[in-house]
Parts: structure tokens; C-alpha cells; sequence
């Protein structure tokens, strides 16, 4: 066979599949002479490829070609004239033997495809996608020997189709410059002249160099009619970038090719996003480190891509230079002037379209599929990678800003799933989280804003756990990103309305411990410490409706607001409850909130008692109140500190009683007239109409309970419910509806407290008797 070979030389190539089946079984063949042969026999049949496979016609056509008379005919005839060696007919061949397992045949095959790819006018990257994936598959060889062999052959067809690419991208372009002047043809005849290259290409693949239509001035360019179906590829790829891979160098690859493919032809990729975003988003969180790597260069390049599609600054840059690739036609591509020019033949079926994506690509959205690609990122939430579930956010944040509504709404099925994520392990996802709900929110009307704050709400109600550890957090991170006087409305419009009151206690805590400590809401906080002004009024009134669920808030907030005649009627109604272990602590944080540096104005005003006497009556009467313990202490200590300011106070209207009056009654008739606004009696009867409710609601809760647990531990004077009102008229026991009782603080805590009697009389008992110095 090989002599015979070497004499025929191109005759050989009629049967070059036959041949080349051989020479694949005799590859993996134990006989060291047989392998011998075979391999000089390859040499022999590769030379002869090289050389004559584009060109050579077999000499059995010949008598057709005597046939002809004249030289033109002759000329016709010969392109017609099919070689001796098919490309078309080898692909099935080849895609039979491409699945061997033997390293020697596929190190054979490997070669041959790389010889093949090599020969001019071959073009065989044009059948790349019917044996791709089973080449990428030779990565995953253990032979080293294969390995590097198809890594060098695959890089060899990339950079080939970047080539490619290349010369298109600069043809088309210069086919613009020229087609520009040429805007007086009617729409039909430019539908005319690509139906009519597109007969041409069924007719006559070949591009003739002489052909007019081949480029700028007829100069033709190589490459440029050669078909690369990039469609295919990225179909191919996407069977290799599989997070669950286990082929770090199959993924790597892979990704790769994607990352030049976003280069290379982008308007075919938008298609691909949310496909992509569910694998490459992953990746970036792989175990490879090279993997990452690529995964987040794969990231930035369609970050970009999609920035450019909403026309951002880079966009002409991209538009100008990927261009050229073949999309399925679109009917409005005509809709350009410079469609009139006439296309090239050989691109005509696959480049029909190109007009329309340059025009999605300029001014909107094209084919990116918003719906598919939302999900995509949705799915990533339950990621167990922070790094991934943070990109997806960051995802849907670009998106949301670029197209608004069309990606997320408050009403779509997203919303629910981004709340969901508020319950997320990590604080910097949550942080992210919030960004996106409010940037959301951020410009939507009342409605949609009101429904926003009630499913917050309806979140926060149904795991408790979230609002105990994350509520904080997320309130102040919205009153960051959006208004927060907005936000107080809103959430106390809705509250007042809560009928489970236990809840409407806890979030009301909850958002004025916000209130009175978080630096974003220091605007909203100076609002409130002046009633004068009638914006200021409606806030109040607002807020203090809702705070009514909670009675250290609610007098808090009238502290806040300077309110101190209002706040010591509200300490007057605080002697009719009946007082539980959680308003008591509440309490005790209340005094420790007196001593920070939100309160630094209550305790000036402490130096002129002539001015604010309702302030010092809230504080002892907030003193009273209390039973003895850490905050009792500081509380009266403060007290103590200003108690010679009384004496001075009794001394100055001897001395100065002009000054006095001036500055005492001009705040009393500004007083007058600003709370003449307000409806305080309405005010303090919605406070006493909620605490009732409140007070009928534990008591309903107590009365459920069929069993009580024995309260043999706790001093009779002590005796506090937890989930229950205290009750009153009684020698003091009290009962819990469920558990062990909660305790007042220990002696250990409780400042000239010896024993537990008398801990006991300085709790409750005080509180009773400073209720009887107030009646009197």
C-alpha cells in the first residue's frame, strides 16, 4: 500500500476513507512491526494531503473536461469539478472514530485533525461542531501525550475562528463605509439582493476572487467566507462548564472558550446569559482555583456585555468590532440604510440578521431573555457558597437598575424569594440583599411601597428567630438606603392595625430602639424633639398611634418629642397596669438610653427646673416605678446630682423674678399654641383603649393555660408574670402561664438590698406607695 501510494500520489485520495480507517485500527495494533508500517504508510498519506487535498482533481473526471470547446466553458466546468479528497465525506468517518479509548488512536486522530486544519481552502473549522465535544473530551486523558496534543489543537481552532472573526469584522465594516452614500434604493431592492446572493450561495459555495461583492474595490480577503456556526459551539461548551464537573481542566477549557466567544461574537452570547449565569456563577465559588479564576473573568466580560447592551460607554466600542457573526434572520434588518448595499453571497443566509442585532445591541435589550435570567440568579440564592449567592445579587442589582420593573417587581414572584434571603447565614449577603429591596422600593408609589413594608412585616412575623437576630439590622439597613421617615409611617400606619399585639409590642420596641440610636435617622430624630411646627405634629401623631402598642416606647417617644407633661400622664396610667418583667426591663434599658449621648439634652434640661418641671415628674415618677437595681441607682444618682438646683430654683424669684418670668411664660404660650394641634385626650385615650387590649389579650392567654406550675421559688412581693399582667389586689403571688417565673433582679444586682424581704419592699411595695404620694 505504500508503494502503491507513492506512485499514485492524488489517485490515492478517492479512497482516503478507506485508507484512513486502516490506518486507525493499525494504530492500536501490539506488533511492533505492524505499528512500524502503519506510521510509515500515515507520513506518506499526510504529505500527499497536505499537498493536493484542496486541489487535485482526479484524473477519472478528465474526459468531461475534453468535452468542453471553448476556454470559458473550460474555465465554468473546472469549478464544478468536485477533488479528490471530500471533507464532507470524511466528517462521518471521523465522527465514528473519535469516541476510540486507545491513546495511540487518539493521539493519531489528533494529528490528522490538526494537519487537516492546516490546509488552505479546506476550512475545516467549518465541521468543528461535529466533532467538538468529543475532542474537548481528550482533556480528561490521563496520557500526558494526548492531553498537551488536543490542548494545542484546540487552541489552534480558537484562535483560527478569532482570525476569522477578525477579517469579517474589518470586511463589514468598510462594507459599511461604502454603503453609506447609498441610501436612495427602496427597501426592495435591497429584500432583492439578499435573496439573490442567497440563491448564489446554494448555487456556487466557492467565492470567486474577481467577485465584486467580496470586499472594498472587489479585493477579496481570506477567511472571510468562511461559515463558523458559533451557536453550535456555545451549545458544546455548555456541556464542559458544568458546576457538578468534577474535569477541572475540562471546566477551564471551557470557560476559555466562552470568555472568547463574549469577544468575539457577543450578540450571539446574549441568548446564552441565563444559561451561563447558572454555571459560572457557581465556578466562582469552585474548588480549582484555576477554574475560579477563568469563572470570574467569564463574570466580568458578560457584566460588561450586558452594561453595553443599555448602552453604556463602552458600547460603540463592542458594536463596532462583533458584528460579522451568523444570527437567525430578523424581519426589521432592513429597516437600516445600509442594508441597500448588497451582501456577500457566502454570508447571506447567515448574516441576514446582523442589522437588527447591531441595532439591539445600540439601544436595547435585544434577545437577553429577562425572565430565564432573573431565575437563573433567583436559583443561586439557595447556593451554599456565599461568594456565589453575593454575585448573584450583584447581578440583579445591575439589572434592576438598567431595566427597572422588566426585571423585578414588587408584585412578581422574585419579591418573596429576595425577603427570604433576609434570613440568609450571612450578614454581607443580607447587607446586599437589602440594597437590591431598596433600590426596588426606592421610587415606587405608596401602594406598592405599603405592600413592600407589610410583607416585612408578615415576614417578621412568621419567624421570630429573623427578628430577633436580624431585625435590627435590616430596619437601619433600609433607613440607610431609603427615607426613613417613610419608612416609620409606613410601618406605623400598618402596625396600628396589628391585631396580634404581642408582635405589634415587639416591633414597636424594636423600631424605636432604631429610632433612638441609630445614627442614619438623626434627621428624623431632631424632627420629633420640637412639636412646633406642624410637620413635625403629623410625625408625632403618626408614630405615637402605633407606639401605643408598647408603653416604654410610647413614653420614650414623648421624652424624644419634649412632650413632658404628656409623658408624666402617661407614667399616671403606668400606675394603673399591671406591671410584667418584660415592661420592667424595658424600663431599665430605658434609664441605661437616658445616659447615652441621645439623650444629652434631656440632662441639661435637668439645670433649669423652672422650665421643664413635667421633666423632673417623669423622672421620679419613672423612678418610682422602678424597683431597685443597677438602673435605679444611676437614675437616682443623676437625680441626686441636680437636687440642689430646687434650692436655687426657690432662691430666684427673690433676686430675679423679671428674668423668670420672661423666660418661663413665652415657652408656655408657644407650648399652648403648638399643642393645640394635638389632640392629647385623644392621644392618651388610644394609649389606655390599646393597653387594655393588651391587659384582655394576657389574660386570655393565662386563662388558656390548663395547667400552672407551682411558684414555690420566687418572693411573694416579687411576683411577676412574664407572659401575663401581674394581679393586683392580691398579696402579692403572681403566676406564669407557662415555664418556670421570671424574677425581678437578684439581691446581687440590686444596690442596699441585704435580703430578699426587703428587696422585696423596695420593688413593689415602693412602687405602691410612690402611686399614693402621686394621688395625693
Amino acid at each position: 500500500m505504500y508503494n502503491i501510494a507513492k506512485v499514485a500520489k492524488g489517485e490515492v485520495l478517492l479512497n482516503f476513507n478507506e485508507i484512513f480507517d486502516a490506518l486507525c485500527k493499525l494504530t492500536a495494533d501490539t506488533e511492533l512491526s505492524v505499528k512500524n508500517g502503519a506510521e510509515l504508510l500515515d507520513r506518506l498519506i499526510k504529505d500527499i494531503v497536505a499537498e493536493s487535498a484542496s486541489t487535485y482533481i482526479s484524473i477519472l473526471h478528465a474526459p468531461q473536461d475534453e468535452a468542453v470547446g471553448s476556454d470559458e466553458e473550460e474555465n465554468d466546468s473546472d469549478s464544478i469539478l468536485p477533488t479528490a479528497f471530500s471533507l464532507k465525506k470524511f466528517i462521518p468517518l471521523l465522527q465514528e472514530r473519535i469516541h476510540v479509548m486507545n491513546p495511540f488512536t487518539r493521539q493519531f486522530l489528533v494529528s490528522w485533525i490538526v494537519l487537516l486544519d492546516g490546509i488552505p481552502d479546506l476550512e475545516l473549522v467549518t465541521f468543528l461542531p461535529e466533532f467538538l465535544g468529543d475532542l474537548f473530551g481528550y482533556l480528561a486523558d490521563p496520557n500526558a501525550d494526548v492531553h498537551d496534543a488536543t490542548e494545542v489543537c484546540l487552541e489552534g481552532f480558537l484562535q483560527e475562528i478569532r482570525k476569522i472573526a477578525f477579517v469579517k469584522r474589518g470586511v463589514q465594516s468598510r462594507r459599511g463605509t461604502v454603503s453609506k452614500p447609498v441610501k436612495h434604493k427602496s427597501p426592495s431592492v435591497s429584500e432583492g439582493a439578499v435573496t439573490d446572493d442567497t440563491d448564489t450561495k446554494k448555487e456556487d459555495y466557492d467565492l470567486r476572487p474577481d467577485d465584486p461583492e467580496s470586499g472594498l474595490d472587489g479585493m477579496w480577503m481570506p477567511g472571510q467566507d468562511i461559515p463558523v456556526d458559533h451557536k453550535r459551539i456555545l451549545e458544546i461548551l455548555m456541556t464542559f462548564i458544568d458546576p457538578s464537573s468534577q474535569e477541572e481542566e475540562l471546566q477551564r477549557t471551557g470557560f476559555l472558550w466562552v470568555a472568547s466567544f463574549l469577544e468575539i461574537c457577543p450578540e450571539e452570547v446574549v441568548q446564552f446569559i441565563p444559561r451561563l449565569l447558572s454555571y459560572v456563577l457557581p465556578a466562582t465559588s469552585s474548588n480549582f482555583e484555576s477554574v475560579r479564576e477563568v469563572a470570574h473573568k467569564v463574570d466580568n466580560l458578560m457584566l460588561n456585555l450586558i452594561l453595553n447592551l443599555f448602552g453604556d460607554s463602552k458600547l460603540s466600542a463592542i458594536t463596532s468590532h462583533h458584528r460579522q457573526s451568523p444570527i437567525p434572520p430578523n424581519p426589521h434588518s432592513h429597516q437600516d440604510p445600509r442594508s441597500s448595499t448588497p451582501m456577500l453571497a457566502e454570508q447571506a443566509d447567515e448574516t441576514a440578521g446582523e442589522e437588527a442585532t447591531r441595532a439591539s445591541l445600540s439601544g436595547t435589550t435585544g434577545e437577553l431573555d429577562y425572565g430565564a435570567t432573573v431565575h437563573a440568579l433567583t436559583i443561586q440564592f439557595l447556593n451554599e457558597n456565599e461568594a456565589t449567592r453575593l454575585a448573584a445579587l450583584d447581578w440583579l442589582i445591575m439589572l434592576h437598575k438598567k431595566a427597572g420593573d422588566k426585571v423585578i417587581a414588587v408584585n412578581d414572584g422574585t419579591f418573596p424569594a429576595l425577603l427570604k434571603t433576609l434570613s440568609d447565614p450571612s450578614e454581607l449577603v443580607v447587607t446586599k440583599d437589602l440594597e437590591l429591596l431598596s433600590q426596588i422600593s426606592r421610587n415606587s408609589d405608596d401602594d406598592v411601597f405599603a405592600s413592600f413594608m407589610n410583607d416585612l412585616l408578615n415576614l417578621f412575623s412568621t419567624d421570630r428567630r429573623l427578628l430577633e437576630t436580624r431585625g435590627y439590622l435590616i430596619i437601619r439597613r433600609l433607613c440607610l438606603n431609603l427615607n426613613p421617615e417613610r419608612i416609620y409611617r409606613t410601618l406605623a400606619e400598618i402596625i396600628e392595625k396589628e391585631e396580634d399585639v404581642e408582635f405589634a409590642s415587639t416591633m414597636v420596641q424594636l423600631l424605636n430602639n432604631n429610632l433612638m440610636t441609630a445614627p442614619e435617622i438623626g434627621e428624623l430624630r431632631k424632627r420629633l424633639r420640637s412639636l412646633d411646627t406642624k410637620d413635625g405634629q403629623t410625625l408625632f401623631i403618626a408614630l405615637f398611634r402605633s407606639w401605643c402598642h408598647n408603653a416604654v416606647a410610647a413614653f420614650c417617644l414623648c421624652l424624644l418629642a419634649q412632650a413632658y407633661e404628656q409623658a408624666s400622664n402617661l407614667l399616671a396610667i403606668f400606675g394603673e397596669l399591671e406591671l410584667s418583667v418584660s415592661l420592667l426591663i424595658q424600663l431599665d434599658k430605658l434609664v441605661q438610653l437616658l445616659e447615652s449621648p441621645v439623650f444629652t439634652y434631656l440632662r441639661m434640661q435637668l439645670l433649669e427646673p423652672e422650665k421643664y418641671p413635667f421633666l423632673y415628674k417623669c423622672l421620679y415618677g419613672l423612678l418610682m416605678l422602678m424597683p431597685q437595681s443597677t438602673a435605679f441607682a444611676a437614675l437616682k444618682n443623676r437625680l441626686n446630682s441636680v437636687s440642689a438646683i430646687g434650692y436655687l430654683h426657690q432662691l430666684t424669684p427673690r433676686t430675679a423674678p423679671t428674668s423668670t418670668t420672661s423666660s418661663y411664660e413665652p415657652r408656655n404660650r408657644l407650648k399652648a399654641r403648638s399643642e393645640n394641634e394635638i389632640k392629647w385626650i385623644d392621644l392618651l385615650d388610644k394609649f389606655k383603649n390599646v393597653q387594655e387590649k393588651a391587659r384582655r389579650y394576657n389574660v386570655q392567654y393565662i386563662t388558656k393555660a390548663t395547667t400552672l406550675p407551682p411558684l414555690t421559688d420566687v418572693p411573694p412581693a416579687n411576683g411577676v408574670s412574664s407572659s401575663g399582667p401581674h394581679l393586683s389586689g392580691t398579696s402579692g403571688h403572681g403566676t406564669s402561664s407557662s415555664g418556670p417565673p421570671n424574677r425581678i433582679p437578684t439581691p446581687s444586682s440590686v444596690s442596699g438590698a441585704p435580703t430578699t424581704k426587703s428587696k422585696g419592699g423596695l420593688g413593689i411595695a415602693r412602687l405602691a406607695r410612690g402611686r399614693i404620694k402621686t394621688a395625693k
